[in-house]
């Protein structure tokens, strides 16, 4: 029923307790305060995937990178 594209990188890995924080809106970690962003990019990633009958997941742990899932429906 959907399309997966995953996307991988080996980053420092997002925590359980902030893995649903990181796509609200304007939303930085504190331990990336110090580089640079505003927190917009999965915000929109999930709102541009939302309005396609889609959605997007992460799978994350601490010194593990971090995998996000995109979901977009197949045509029928």
């Amino acid at each position: 029923m959907f399309c997966r594209i995953d996307v991988a990188d080996t980053g420092i890995g997002i925590s359980e307790a902030e893995q649903a924080k990181v796509f609200s809106r304007f939303y930085r970690s504190p331990s990336v305060s110090e580089q640079d962003g505003v927190g917009i990019g999965l915000y929109l990633t999930r709102h541009i995937l939302a309005g396609q009958g889609g959605y997007i997941k992460v799978a994350s742990s601490l010194g593990g990178g971090s995998v996000f899932s995109m979901f977009l429906p197949r045509k029928t």
